[in-house]
């Protein structure tokens, strides 16, 4: 599982996605990422699968489901959202309680650490 959280890191230090926010639940994900213009979200997250299966052992669904954020619609809304998925499933009482989360606050903490 912590393979999920380094590749994904990865990703990130190299500018193939801009990670806002990566959360595992028990049977998905759900992330929140920003692709390069010149970058392809399905190559992107196929490569990100394939390579997370060979070294986790991870079995992937096919396809996914993407949602592209609209003028109307708030980053930190959806971020927040993303975050109450835990509660919502009856995981944890507080989103803090679910240790199974990396953001962007986490990178940027681990970055000027050196990590």
């Amino acid at each position: 599982m912590w393979v999920l959280f380094r590749s994904a890191r990865i990703y990130h230090e190299q500018a193939r996605w801009y990670l806002r926010l990566l959360l595992l639940m028990p049977d998905h994900v759900h992330a929140l990422i920003a692709v390069p213009a010149d970058g392809s979200l399905s190559k992107l997250l196929r490569d990100y699968k394939r390579i997370t299966a060979r070294t986790s052992g991870v079995k992937w669904q096919r396809n996914f489901f993407d949602h592209r954020l609209r003028q109307d619609e708030s980053l930190t809304e959806k971020y927040d959202y993303i975050l109450q998925n835990p509660v919502r499933a009856g995981l944890v009482a507080h989103e803090d309680k679910w240790p199974y989360v990396l953001t962007i606050v986490d990178l940027e903490r681990d970055q000027g650490r050196g990590d």
